[in-house]
């Protein structure tokens, strides 16, 4: 028996970047029969209404699907009513509102990646600003299932949540369109220092994500989409291209979100934040990076600080009978989910191939009714036993 192996070069370049055989990628029409359990098509994004997927024994094949829009397919997918309760969503605004506030009486600007410094609103690390802040408005709010869904699917088990908060001003202009981390954010010539498989890799290792904290019409600017654009192997090395940019202006897609909306897509999808054409609405949205376990998160989180804010409010929600999904969506939103690296000296392994994670960790606190005091001490040893 013998097979006929797929040449694919081994390292890609700039003389890959073909404006023609991208449009031949890109044009195409999503097909609604190929995703039997979205509401809608509009413009080539998937529109899923969250609360008609709530039956647990169709999870799998709603996760299935998931996968294939977020890969071969149109690459975006937008949940209407992620956030059903507004005021779950009003809470956590409320308390990024006062983070933004201390910026600025600290006289900080917080820089953007692709926009000029101090045209939008940033913070950085929200999630751990938001549970320190407010720990019962961050467990409500990243309980959220649609999240746990989606990142589940992408990613698997362990994954880890980022958080930005992103405001853009009445005039704020639009972004650059480009791809994101990790090879998204590396210049052309680092990105064209990794091998082709890398570039294949890159997008399963972070899911980004959105949720609407106000209303969003399309004059304000909502997130500019390239469906099917994350299948272009070479796009790390093209989406700073001119003829690239001008045709992303020329055949972005945007949407307006609701207020508990969330969009999902894939990290290489091409992308930008729109501008803010009003002179009324500040455009909030909680950007999302969520990153594999076996990848390396965006930001420093200290998850230790987190987990221990976040731990008093689990306790309680137990007590008052939260179902084992709403507490491990927090846990899995707020706990490190994966056990390495560590010191496997001073951390071996017991009852299996790998040390307890600080998410197993919680497990066994809410399961055994520990005090806040002892999962602190708990946690702050097992920090001790992964340092070298």
């Amino acid at each position: 028996m013998s097979f006929t192996a797929v040449h694919r070069r081994a390292w890609l370049s700039e003389q890959d970047c073909d404006l023609d055989s991208f449009r031949a990628l890109v044009e195409r029409t999503a097909d609604p029969a190929d995703y039997p359990h979205a509401s809608g098509v509009e413009r080539n994004v998937l529109l899923y209404d969250a609360g008609r997927l709530g039956a647990a024994r169709e999870r799998r094949d709603i996760q299935e699907e998931l996968v294939r829009a977020l890969t071969d397919g149109p690459g975006v997918v937008v949940f209407r009513g992620a956030f059903p309760d507004a005021a779950v969503v009003d809470r956590l605004t409320e308390v990024f509102e006062a983070l933004i506030r201390e910026q600025y009486a600290a006289g900080l600007t917080a820089g953007d990646h692709f926009a000029r410094p101090g045209a939008n609103e940033r913070v950085w690390n929200a999630l751990e600003k938001a549970a320190l802040y407010d720990p019962a408005a961050f467990a409500d709010y990243y309980a959220n299932p649609v999240l746990a869904l989606v990142s589940q699917a992408w990613l698997g088990p362990g994954y880890q949540v980022t958080s930005q908060v992103n405001v853009v001003n009445p005039g704020g202009l639009a972004q650059t369109a480009h791809r994101d981390y990790h090879l998204g954010f590396l210049s052309d010539e680092a990105a064209a220092a990794y091998p082709a498989h890398v570039h294949r890799l890159s997008p399963v290792l972070t899911l980004q994500g959105a949720v609407a904290h106000r209303d969003m019409p399309v004059e304000s600017g909502p997130t500019l989409y390239l469906p099917f654009s994350q299948a272009y192997e070479p796009g790390y090395l093209a989406w700073r291209r001119p003829e690239f940019q001008t045709y992303f202006k020329e055949h972005h897609v945007q949407l307006p979100l609701a207020k508990g909306d969330a969009a999902f897509f894939n990290p290489a999808l091409f992308h930008a934040a729109g501008t803010n054409r009003t002179t009324d609405v500040r455009r909030m949205a909680n950007l999302l990076q969520v990153s594999s376990a076996f990848g390396r998160a965006m930001e420093t989180v200290d998850r230790e600080a987190v987990t221990n804010a976040v731990y008093p409010v689990l306790l309680r929600r137990r007590a008052d009978g939260a179902d084992a999904a709403w507490l491990e969506n927090v846990i899995a939103a707020s706990a490190e989910g994966y056990p390495f690296p560590t010191n496997l000296d001073s951390d071996p392994p017991v009852d299996g191939l790998a040390p307890p994670s600080q998410a197993d960790v919680v497990r066994r606190a809410l399961a055994e009714a520990w005090t806040p005091r002892t999962l602190r001490d708990e946690l702050r040893a097992g920090s001790e036993r992964r340092t070298s």
